[in-house]
């Protein structure tokens, strides 16, 4: 790479050194200290005037710090008459403040963007961004690379039986993620939902998809009768739309509809309940036949339970997953406590929370962003069937343990699976996260990759997590970038 020059800052030297193996370059000398009050120092060491820069610099524990240094280096890089600025950032540092959570609230992640425009930068090139949106509050162009390509090979060569395992979303936000990678590896995905318990009533009691009644099924078949499909009626106390409603006004007109005598409601002696049905899949086809069918041959006729297949709950106390029996009082204690050691705003009335002082909205609370691993109590559902397989947890980040361990728990003792891996693209593991991941007897590996600095003791100490280096497709990225070619091929094709 000609006329060009590589800066490198201290928030990963690690991976800016990776870099500027992959490009064949030596970093450009630069001294970045701190005067004795704090204030942050930059000098550039080589002339860069008509030549294009890259400056590395990644989000890191010291982020405000980083971030000044990366600002500074933009701004004496413009002074010192550059031709092209690019800043090549990682892991985008206030990327979770990407809207506006509560009231009064700020942007801080277009605030930043904004900050990067006004210091010089001509282009930004990053990686996984928290929201896609975001590129927006960016004026100058923005390359978001993916490491799904990455990740997916990975996957194809580390975890045994790939083609029966299923991609696994642990948040409503991260489905497009989780598609997206499903689809590189033509396999099946899942979504986790986690919500707040909005009553005291056991889980078990409450509306449990994975056990109540979809569609009550009136058959006039007999064993080895063919004929026309059977009568779908709506079950007890369900609202009545699409085809259930239009087969009830054809039922109340009389019994000569076009399926032909229509049964008694009466629930039969050989009615089978859903947990009785063998271990069979059930079918929500009513017309369908084979291995799938739940309609029992030996009965003439009945109504007969159909259960949506692949949908469990469970719940979440502290962060982890407990069984029906555990104790209310237990929680309320547990939560209790821990509420009593946190800060609370100074105001007149000493019952007032922060969180609530501040005027959060229900949004605000209940965003998976935000989720607090320590509230009272939480409801768990998985949407989809991982039992006998390998769920793959995906995210884009993993800051806090409590969600991802919430979800392995729920995958492995509630819904049978096999395996669990859990897969980001910047590993941030704030305070304990990573100990807790590596303690956690649910989660057999940890994965991500390398555009977040983790100390090397953490790493060492940490037998499940697989740090997979992303530096070669930042370097043909910006090989590519600098020669003014496409880099569409680095979405689809680039895997390391």
């Amino acid at each position: 790479m000609r006329r060009s020059k590589v800066f490198i800052g201290n928030s990963h030297t690690e991976l800016g050194g990776l870099i500027c193996n992959r490009l064949g370059v030596e970093p450009a000398p630069c001294t970045l200290k701190k005067f004795s009050n704090g204030e942050t120092s930059v000098e550039i060491g080589v002339s860069v005037r008509d030549e294009d820069v890259y400056i590395v610099q990644s989000g890191s524990p010291s982020v405000n710090d980083h971030l000044m240094e990366l600002l500074i280096l933009i701004s004496g890089c413009r002074t010192g008459s550059a031709h092209k600025i690019t800043a090549v950032i990682p892991s985008y540092p206030y990327s979770k403040q990407s809207k506006m959570k509560k009231h009064r609230g700020a942007i801080t992640a277009r605030m930043i963007a904004n900050l990067l425009t006004m210091a010089g930068a001509d282009h930004v090139i990053t990686m996984d961004l928290h929201a896609n949106q975001m590129q927006g509050f960016f004026t100058v162009p923005v390359d978001n690379l993916h490491a799904g390509p990455t990740l997916a090979q990975w996957i194809r060569h580390n975890v045994p039986d790939y083609k029966d395992a299923v991609v696994v979303s642990k948040n409503p936000g991260g489905t497009k993620r989780v598609t997206a990678l499903a689809d590189a590896l033509k396999i099946n995905f899942a979504m986790i939902q986690t919500d707040r318990r909005r009553n005291h009533k056991p889980y078990s009691s409450m509306l449990n998809l994975a056990q109540a009644p979809i569609f009550s099924v009136a058959s006039p078949r007999k064993k080895g009768a063919r004929g026309a499909p059977p009568t779908v009626l709506p079950a007890p106390g369900s609202p009545l739309n699409g085809t259930a409603r239009r087969a009830s006004m054809k039922l109340q007109d009389g019994p000569n509809t076009t399926h032909g005598t229509v049964p008694s409601r009466r629930k039969s002696s050989n009615t089978r309940k859903p947990s009785q049905l063998g271990g069979r899949r059930p079918s929500l086809n009513p017309g369908e036949e084979g291995e799938d069918d739940v309609f029992d041959d030996e009965e003439d006729e009945g109504v007969h339970i159909v259960t949506a297949h692949g949908v469990q709950t469970a719940r979440v106390v502290q962060g982890h997953v407990v069984g029906d029996d555990y104790l209310e009082e237990e929680s309320e204690s547990e939560a209790q406590s821990e509420a009593e050691t946190r800060p609370r705003l100074q105001h007149t009335d000493s019952s007032v929370d922060l969180k609530h002082a501040l005027g959060g909205s229900v949004d605000a609370e209940g965003s998976d962003d935000d989720d607090d691993e320590f509230q009272r109590e939480k409801l768990i559902t998985l949407v989809g069937d991982v039992r006998g397989r390998t769920a793959i947890i995906v995210d884009d980040m993993i800051d806090r343990h409590g969600s991802f361990v919430a979800a392995a728990e729920h995958c492995r003792l509630n819904c049978g699976a096999k395996r669990v891996v859990v897969i980001a693209t910047h590993g941030i593991f704030n305070d304990d996260c990573l100990e807790q991941l590596q303690a956690c007897p649910c989660i057999d590996s940890v994965v991500v990759t390398n555009t977040y600095p983790i100390p090397v003791e953490r790493r060492i100490a940490a037998t499940k997590l697989v740090v997979i280096d992303v530096s070669a497709i930042f370097a043909e990225c910006m090989r590519r970038n600098h020669h003014g070619e496409s880099i569409s091929a680095l979405f689809e094709q680039m895997t390391m």
